[in-house]
Protein backbone atom coordinates (compact mmCIF):
# COMPACT_ATOMS: atom_id res chain seq x y z
CA UNK A 1 0.00 0.00 0.00
CA UNK A 2 1.26 3.48 -0.83
CA UNK A 3 1.80 6.24 1.71
CA UNK A 4 1.06 9.93 1.08
CA UNK A 5 3.41 12.53 2.54
CA UNK A 6 2.93 16.31 2.22
CA UNK A 7 5.73 18.64 3.36
CA UNK A 8 5.38 22.45 3.15
CA UNK A 9 8.08 25.10 2.88
CA UNK A 10 8.10 28.89 3.13
CA UNK A 11 9.81 29.27 -0.26
CA UNK A 12 9.53 27.63 -3.67
CA UNK A 13 13.19 26.68 -4.07
CA UNK A 14 13.28 24.28 -1.14
CA UNK A 15 10.32 22.32 -2.52
CA UNK A 16 12.12 21.72 -5.80
CA UNK A 17 15.33 20.84 -3.95
CA UNK A 18 13.47 18.20 -1.91
CA UNK A 19 11.94 16.66 -5.01
CA UNK A 20 15.39 16.52 -6.65
CA UNK A 21 16.80 14.80 -3.56
CA UNK A 22 13.92 12.29 -3.59
CA UNK A 23 14.66 11.50 -7.24
CA UNK A 24 18.32 10.92 -6.33
CA UNK A 25 17.24 8.58 -3.54
CA UNK A 26 15.02 6.71 -5.99
CA UNK A 27 18.01 6.20 -8.29
CA UNK A 28 19.91 4.83 -5.27
CA UNK A 29 16.98 2.41 -4.60
CA UNK A 30 16.26 3.90 -1.17
CA UNK A 31 12.73 4.95 -2.03
CA UNK A 32 10.17 3.92 -4.64
CA UNK A 33 7.76 6.71 -5.53
CA UNK A 34 4.56 6.54 -7.54
CA UNK A 35 4.29 10.31 -7.83
CA UNK A 36 6.14 13.43 -6.65
CA UNK A 37 4.60 16.85 -7.27
CA UNK A 38 5.69 20.31 -6.17
CA UNK A 39 2.81 22.75 -5.59
CA UNK A 40 3.64 26.45 -5.51
CA UNK A 41 1.52 29.40 -4.49
CA UNK A 42 2.73 32.61 -6.09
CA UNK A 43 -0.29 34.76 -5.28
CA UNK A 44 -3.66 34.59 -3.59
CA UNK A 45 -5.31 32.34 -6.19
CA UNK A 46 -2.25 31.36 -8.23
CA UNK A 47 -1.71 27.67 -7.37
CA UNK A 48 0.59 25.78 -9.77
CA UNK A 49 1.20 22.05 -9.92
CA UNK A 50 4.67 21.06 -11.13
CA UNK A 51 4.22 17.42 -12.12
CA UNK A 52 7.23 15.16 -12.56
CA UNK A 53 5.78 13.86 -15.86
CA UNK A 54 3.98 16.06 -18.39
CA UNK A 55 1.14 13.78 -19.51
CA UNK A 56 -0.11 16.27 -22.12
CA UNK A 57 3.22 16.29 -23.97
CA UNK A 58 3.63 12.53 -23.65
CA UNK A 59 0.11 12.02 -25.01
CA UNK A 60 0.77 14.35 -27.94
CA UNK A 61 3.95 12.51 -28.89
CA UNK A 62 2.34 9.08 -28.63
CA UNK A 63 -0.78 10.25 -30.43
CA UNK A 64 1.29 11.83 -33.21
CA UNK A 65 3.16 8.57 -33.76
CA UNK A 66 0.02 6.44 -33.90
CA UNK A 67 -1.80 9.05 -36.00
CA UNK A 68 1.04 9.04 -38.54
CA UNK A 69 0.95 5.26 -38.69
CA UNK A 70 -2.81 5.20 -39.26
CA UNK A 71 -2.47 8.09 -41.72
CA UNK A 72 0.00 6.04 -43.77
CA UNK A 73 -2.65 3.36 -44.15
CA UNK A 74 -5.09 5.90 -45.56
CA UNK A 75 -2.44 7.75 -47.63
CA UNK A 76 -2.54 10.94 -45.55
CA UNK A 77 0.13 10.77 -42.84
CA UNK A 78 0.18 14.52 -42.07
CA UNK A 79 -3.53 14.65 -41.31
CA UNK A 80 -3.21 11.46 -39.28
CA UNK A 81 -0.31 12.90 -37.29
CA UNK A 82 -2.20 16.12 -36.57
CA UNK A 83 -5.38 14.36 -35.47
CA UNK A 84 -3.39 11.80 -33.45
CA UNK A 85 -1.32 14.45 -31.69
CA UNK A 86 -4.43 16.44 -30.82
CA UNK A 87 -6.28 13.40 -29.51
CA UNK A 88 -3.20 12.25 -27.56
CA UNK A 89 -2.70 15.67 -25.98
CA UNK A 90 -6.36 15.82 -24.96
CA UNK A 91 -6.21 12.32 -23.48
CA UNK A 92 -3.01 13.20 -21.62
CA UNK A 93 -4.53 16.38 -20.24
CA UNK A 94 -7.59 14.53 -18.96
CA UNK A 95 -5.59 11.68 -17.46
CA UNK A 96 -4.78 11.95 -13.76
CA UNK A 97 -2.42 9.38 -12.32
CA UNK A 98 -1.03 9.39 -8.82
CA UNK A 99 -2.18 12.10 -6.44
CA UNK A 100 -5.50 13.81 -7.13
CA UNK A 101 -4.93 17.28 -8.65
CA UNK A 102 -7.98 18.82 -6.92
CA UNK A 103 -6.70 17.63 -3.54
CA UNK A 104 -3.29 19.20 -4.21
CA UNK A 105 -4.90 22.51 -5.23
CA UNK A 106 -7.02 22.52 -2.05
CA UNK A 107 -3.95 21.97 0.14
CA UNK A 108 -2.08 24.56 -1.95
CA UNK A 109 -4.54 27.22 -0.78
CA UNK A 110 -3.30 26.67 2.79
CA UNK A 111 0.23 27.69 1.79
CA UNK A 112 1.45 31.23 2.31
CA UNK A 113 2.11 33.19 -0.90
CA UNK A 114 5.61 32.38 -2.16
CA UNK A 115 5.53 29.00 -0.44
CA UNK A 116 5.59 25.46 -1.77
CA UNK A 117 4.60 21.94 -0.78
CA UNK A 118 5.94 18.60 -1.94
CA UNK A 119 3.41 15.80 -2.36
CA UNK A 120 4.99 12.35 -2.46
CA UNK A 121 3.20 9.05 -2.97
CA UNK A 122 5.64 6.44 -1.66
CA UNK A 123 5.30 2.79 -2.60
CA UNK A 124 8.14 1.62 -0.34
CA UNK A 125 11.27 3.02 1.27
CA UNK A 126 14.17 2.31 3.58
CA UNK A 127 12.99 4.77 6.23
CA UNK A 128 16.16 5.18 8.29
CA UNK A 129 18.35 5.91 5.25
CA UNK A 130 15.78 8.26 3.72
CA UNK A 131 15.47 10.23 6.98
CA UNK A 132 19.26 10.44 7.20
CA UNK A 133 19.44 11.89 3.68
CA UNK A 134 16.79 14.49 4.60
CA UNK A 135 19.08 16.10 7.21
CA UNK A 136 19.82 18.96 4.78
CA UNK A 137 16.16 19.95 5.11
CA UNK A 138 16.26 19.98 8.93
CA UNK A 139 14.25 22.87 10.39
CA UNK A 140 13.26 24.14 6.92
CA UNK A 141 9.83 22.57 6.45
CA UNK A 142 6.75 21.28 8.19
CA UNK A 143 4.77 18.11 7.67
CA UNK A 144 1.21 18.98 6.65
CA UNK A 145 -0.25 15.53 6.16
CA UNK A 146 0.76 11.88 5.99
CA UNK A 147 -0.80 8.46 5.93
CA UNK A 148 2.12 7.06 7.94
CA UNK A 149 1.82 5.51 11.39
CA UNK A 150 2.03 7.96 14.31
CA UNK A 151 5.56 6.78 15.16
CA UNK A 152 6.85 7.12 11.57
CA UNK A 153 5.12 10.47 11.16
CA UNK A 154 6.83 11.78 14.30
CA UNK A 155 10.23 10.64 13.00
CA UNK A 156 9.55 12.50 9.75
CA UNK A 157 8.43 15.62 11.61
CA UNK A 158 11.61 15.54 13.69
CA UNK A 159 13.77 15.15 10.58
CA UNK A 160 12.13 17.95 8.60
CA UNK A 161 10.78 20.48 11.09
CA UNK A 162 13.53 20.23 13.68
CA UNK A 163 11.14 19.40 16.52
CA UNK A 164 12.66 17.35 19.28
CA UNK A 165 10.85 14.52 20.99
CA UNK A 166 10.25 15.44 24.61
CA UNK A 167 12.00 12.94 26.83
CA UNK A 168 11.32 12.15 30.47
CA UNK A 169 12.03 15.06 32.80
Amino acid sequence: MSELIVIAFDDETTGFELRAELVKMQKDYLIEMEDAVVVTREGEDDIKLHQAVNLTAAGAIGGGFWGTLVGLLFLNPLLGAAVGAGAGALAGRLTDIGINDDFMRDVGHSLQPGGSAVFVLVRKMTADKVLERLKDFHARGRVLQTSLSHEDEQKLRDAVSGAAIAGPA
